[in-house]
């Protein structure tokens, strides 16, 4: 793994949560999108998390790729592990972590773009509709960046996934559990441990990381062509609206 890479990518989070840097962290129409894009996300889990061997991965996602945590800690936990990571985690976990932030700030730079789209309605704070949300998507623009956000997705899982097939991965994890703590590393450790059971538990992302991917693109597709259902959730769902605390990350 190139430490350039991720100091870039660390620099790029930085900027962009800023809100000296990035104004548009302080619009009133972010939380209000987030908050959204946390039910629409939650209903369309809704059959990885009735299926018992696929809802730890489901809960996973949902929470640690795509929820409303506060990453802030575990990304700075990243910056600080690179000059032990050799000792304490075994490289392929830490790439997954890596592809994390990636994915963590590209989604809120979106979620900016978007929420700049969504304060530009006649009625800023009025519920977000499905069209609102297509329109804001539109507006966005970026199809090519939109296909590497869900590749970024679908990555972190396939590179769990082969962690945990490898031998003795689960053995070195559970080993840098207290150097990690000694070393103010908790929020990654707990990240890639959360991870790591997780996708122990699939016994096999195939079928569920294949799924997330169709998914994904077929409504990213469905956005950028205007289409009213481009979810398969039906038109006549109900806006909410969100607490200003929610924090979901931007999907396709």
């Amino acid at each position: 793994m190139s430490r350039q890479r991720l100091a870039k990518r660390l620099a790029w989070q930085q900027a962009v949560h800023d809100p000296k840097r990035q104004p548009l962290n302080r619009l009133p129409t972010l939380p209000l999108l987030r908050a959204w894009q946390t039910q629409r996300l939650a209903d369309g889990f809704k059959d990885f998390l009735a299926n018992p061997r696929m809802r730890p991965a489901a809960e996973f996602f949902l929470s640690d790729l795509y929820g409303d945590r506060d990453f802030s800690a575990r990304d700075r936990d990243v910056a600080r592990i690179m000059p032990i990571m050799s000792r304490l985690l075994p490289e392929s976990l830490i790439a997954a972590a890596t592809d994390a932030i990636e994915l963590a700030v590209l989604s809120h730079a979106f979620d900016l773009r978007m929420a700049r789209a969504l304060a530009g309605r006649p009625e800023p704070m009025a519920p977000i509709t499905l069209a609102d949300y297509g329109d804001a998507y539109r507006l966005t623009g970026c199809p090519r960046l939109r296909r590497h956000q869900i590749e970024l997705v679908l990555g972190v899982g396939w590179t769990l996934d082969a962690s945990v097939r490898k031998h003795g991965v689960f053995k070195l994890l559970r080993a840098s559990r207290f150097p990690a703590r000694a070393a103010g590393l908790s929020e990654l450790q707990g990240f890639l441990e959360r991870g790591f059971s997780a996708f122990d538990e699939l016994g096999g992302a195939g079928e569920f990381l294949e799924a997330i991917g169709h998914r994904e693109r077929q409504a990213s597709s469905r956005l950028f062509a205007g289409d009213p259902d481009p979810f398969g959730a039906g038109v006549s769902r109900t806006p909410r609206r969100g607490s200003a605390g929610s924090r979901a990350r931007s999907g396709p």
